[in-house]
């Protein structure tokens, strides 16, 4: 069976989850014996310029697996910069009608707009229209970007769908119910995750809740961890993008008032790991130390030394970052209006969610009063995640997917 993934960017250094997953099944799969490639852009990533090819086009080979990289085309960045910061402003809970239609905070013209100035490759449409057929599945992820609504409507027969779908003002625009409605399959991370693709889209046949899988042989040491970055005082973490959309700017306000209103936890430090800065406040240097971008040993070893890992988003279809801090054995803590994380918590019965600024406190005082429930948490976590994460059991249910598909 040939098989293709299809992502905006691709490389074995992005941060991402929907980057992490894409490599990582990509590889799986090429390990089972499957002939896979992955479609990419010459676009370095996320936070690149969507306009500019930082890489060559052509073929390349990443840990023997085959790479093609395409030619983004220019875009209209004033236009789109302005139509993003219309679906930004509009917040998903209002889009709602009583009757339970949805509502797209853009006009179909605008929508159009909005697909076609974002990143988009037209030498791998035409690649996809003269060669798509000769593959079996034509994996498209995420599902907000251009490479994917333009790209999955080349070969809609072979076009699957792993969608990485969030309850976000662009999951409401009705191109993207279009396209949800047209593709072959749509593959889902998680229950939840599922449940909104039938809230927004409808029951659409062939779909699938697969999972991503989770590498259960990792290398993880707290004591490495302070040892390199000498920090010694207990800590929580979050690992990530430091931006709004992930709800650090949330966190670190919670943060500092939970320092300032917990004289006997002063010492307790927030660390923070991933790209991206934010401001801190007056008088938290001490407390809230950022270490940036490190490498990923150096995030699982954070993970490791952690007292609890903090994942303050409400836009997840799959925390990979939660899972490995569960293999860790380091309980979690979740935002409670994101399905996908309280979810976890819930079957792994390795975590708590707050909603607001005074259960954040309490669920950070509960974590620390009650060390050994804290233990037990991440001992459940990592049982749970080893026994329905890994990719001994993950592997599985792609290849009889598959199997379904082709039938």
């Amino acid at each position: 069976m040939r098989v293709a993934f299809i992502i905006p960017w691709y490389g074995c250094d992005i941060p991402g989850g929907a980057e992490a997953f894409c490599r990582s099944a990509a590889l799986r799969l090429r390990n089972a014996g499957l002939d896979v490639e992955i479609l990419t852009t010459c676009v370095r990533d996320f936070y690149a310029d969507w306009s500019s090819n930082y890489y060559r086009p052509g073929e390349y080979k990443d840990d023997g697996m085959t790479v093609r990289r395409f030619h983004v085309r220019p875009r209209d960045t004033v236009l789109f910069d302005s139509l993003n910061s219309k679906l930004l402003a509009t917040a998903a809970c209002t889009l709602v009608r009583a009757n339970g239609n949805h509502l797209s905070p853009l006009q179909p013209e605008e929508e159009i707009a909005f697909l076609r100035e974002m990143v988009n490759s037209p030498a791998l449409y035409d690649f996809l229209g003269e060669f798509g057929s000769s593959y079996d599945i034509l994996f498209f992820l995420p599902y907000m970007f251009g490479t994917t609504y333009f790209g999955s409507q080349v070969c809609p027969s072979r076009s699957v769908l792993i969608p990485c779908l969030h309850n976000e003002s662009y999951a409401y625009m009705r191109a993207f119910g279009q396209m949800f409605s047209k593709v072959n399959a749509i593959v889902c991370l998680s229950r939840a995750e599922e449940r909104l693709v039938r809230q927004l889209y409808g029951s659409l046949p062939k779909t699938f809740v697969v999972g991503a899988g989770i590498d259960n042989h990792l290398s993880m040491s707290a004591e490495r961890f302070r040892s390199t970055f000498h920090i010694d005082s207990p800590f929580i973490v979050y690992a990530g993008r430091k931006d709004e959309g992930k709800n650090v700017p949330m966190l670190i306000d919670y943060f500092h008032h939970y320092v300032a209103w917990s004289g006997a936890r002063n010492h307790l430090k927030l660390v923070l790991v991933g790209s991206g800065s934010l401001p801190v406040p007056r008088g938290m240097e001490t407390h809230i130390i950022d270490l940036g971008f490190v490498s990923k040993e150096g995030m699982l070893d954070a993970l490791a030394a952690a007292q609890v890992t903090c994942q303050p988003s409400t836009n997840e279809s799959f925390s990979l970052v939660l899972m490995e801090s569960l293999l860790a054995g380091t309980p979690v803590l979740v935002h409670a209006q994101c399905p996908v994380t309280v979810e976890l918590c819930q079957d792994g019965n390795c975590g708590l969610y707050f909603a607001g600024r005074d259960e954040f406190v309490a669920c950070l005082d509960f974590f620390f009063d009650h060390p050994a429930t804290a233990a037990r948490m991440g001992q459940n976590g990592r049982r749970y995640v080893t026994q329905e994460y890994s990719w001994d059991k993950v592997l599985p249910r792609y290849l009889d997917l598959f199997t379904q598909l082709r039938a």
